[in-house]
């Protein structure tokens, strides 16, 4: 999927004006395509400087580039030894326009903002339906050390 994705980022006129829009309020999805028979989807995250995700995980792969600007990722991981559920950070990469990642359930536990100082875009590609899904968090955890 990433040799597919890695060609379209940064390419001028590939996503509509209304598909770049953000929103001042939080970080905004416009779901571009849906595959068939619930295969895929692709997705445009808009994010303006200082917006960012909560800590979550996701209820399918993914693989995602940075179409404009820069995204920040930061990953958690699980506390060894400890039965509470409490996160650490795991680590930090700042992805520059054309980066391109990919994580799988479980063990893909991040948040991810825009820590530029201009609009960042980035192209997700998921392994789930997310017309019907609305979204492809599957849980939100509480606020995690080290930030975004």
């Amino acid at each position: 999927m990433a040799d597919l994705l890695g060609p379209l980022l940064g390419r001028p006129g590939l996503l509509t004006p209304a598909q770049e829009a953000g929103d001042p309020r939080s970080y905004r999805q416009h779901l571009l395509h849906t595959g068939p028979e619930d295969g895929f989807s692709v997705v445009a995250l808009v994010w303006l400087p200082g917006q960012h995700t909560p800590v979550h995980d996701h209820v399918c792969w993914c693989v995602a580039g940075v179409h404009e600007g820069q995204e920040t990722e930061r990953t958690y991981c699980r506390a060894p030894g400890d039965r509470t559920g409490r996160l650490i950070p795991d680590g930090s990469v700042v992805n520059p326009t054309g980066a391109l990642s990919a994580l799988a359930p479980p063990g893909d536990i991040h948040r991810v903002g825009n820590t530029g100082p201009a609009k960042a875009i980035s192209l997700h590609v998921y392994g789930a339906d997310l017309s019907r899904l609305g979204s492809s968090i599957r849980r939100v955890y509480p606020e995690a050390p080290g930030g975004i």
